[in-house]
């Protein structure tokens, strides 16, 4: 991949959002709330603190709030500022920094994941880019995709965030295998990589999350692969499909990992993001107290 910097980023935002019916039905599940923040703006921001200044969005039907919450919002704008409230004032134009760049692409059809990222390659080009879910919202210190930029800057390789999971979750993730891990050796190649396999076919427990790092060499499989999980374009089958040419390497992150695409997910990361909120945190916490003694 040479030393090419690394500033395009990919998130795919066309899915239905099913599992949310009928909030989804004409509101994109990436923009439900964590408290007072859309899902998709914890992962832009993650992407923006990475160092990443053009995001590309791979949008579908009835995702135009999408657009409308990352453009400039003139009315709203002029409206706080009548109004003296300085401080949502700035909160509004700090969604987007003057130097990062917002690019929207239509997946008219849906396809898969791997469809999703192969739309994006007219505008990614040669260069190396990162894929961002925005249903994983992963709480970390430093960002997860800034755990992950430090190891493709060290090793200039593909890489992919991973935790272990239980036994019986394989089935719902990418699972990788990974090669022996020697005496003092920090990077795990990937040696190979199933898309939701049974847990009698999983070659590990390590699942791959909603963060990825990849050269543009991936869209070359992502043409040439069938159809597979699901009837879907998975992007796990072009990752391995490219291990015989390419080295992929993982990063288990520190961090906590939320599935807000999961009813269960989402309300632990509104309740745990609630708890820590700098304007409502406290209280929040004193009534869950108070909720728990009245009811135990």
């Amino acid at each position: 991949m040479g030393n090419a910097k690394i500033k395009k980023a990919v998130f795919p935002v066309a899915g239905m959002g099913t599992r949310f019916l009928p909030a989804t039905k004409a509101n994109p599940k990436e923009m439900l709330p964590i408290v007072d923040k859309p899902l998709i703006q914890f992962a832009v921001e993650e992407a923006i603190a990475a160092g990443f200044t053009e995001l590309i969005f791979i949008t579908g039907r009835n995702k135009r709030a999408i657009t409308d919450h990352f453009d400039k919002a003139y009315e709203l704008e002029t409206e706080l500022e009548l109004k003296g409230e300085n401080e949502l004032l700035k909160l509004i134009k700090s969604t987007l920094p003057d130097n990062v760049s917002c690019i929207y692409i239509r997946q008219n059809e849906a396809l898969g994941l791997g469809h999703a990222v192969l739309k994006a390659k007219p505008v990614i080009g040669d260069e190396p880019f990162a894929v961002l879910l925005a249903d994983d919202l992963i709480d970390a210190e430093p960002y997860c995709l800034e755990q992950m930029v430090d190891l493709f800057n060290e090793h200039e390789c593909n890489v992919l965030a991973i935790e272990n999971v239980s036994k019986d979750e394989v089935h719902r993730y990418g699972i990788v295998g990974t090669e022996e891990k020697k005496d003092n050796q920090k990077t795990i190649f990937v040696n190979s990589i199933v898309e939701k396999p049974s847990s009698d076919n999983a070659p590990s427990t390590l699942a791959v999350v909603g963060r990825y790092i990849l050269s543009a060499n991936i869209f070359d499989y992502l043409e040439t692969i069938h159809q597979g999980a699901g009837g879907e374009i998975q992007l796990t089958d072009a990752i391995s499909a490219m291990l015989d040419k390419e080295s992929v390497i993982t990063c288990e992150y520190d961090g906590v990992r939320y599935d807000c695409g999961s009813k269960l997910g989402y309300l632990q990361a509104t309740i745990e993001h609630g708890l820590r909120h700098p304007e409502v945190g406290e209280q929040f916490s004193e009534w869950l107290d108070a909720l728990r003694k009245e009811n135990s």
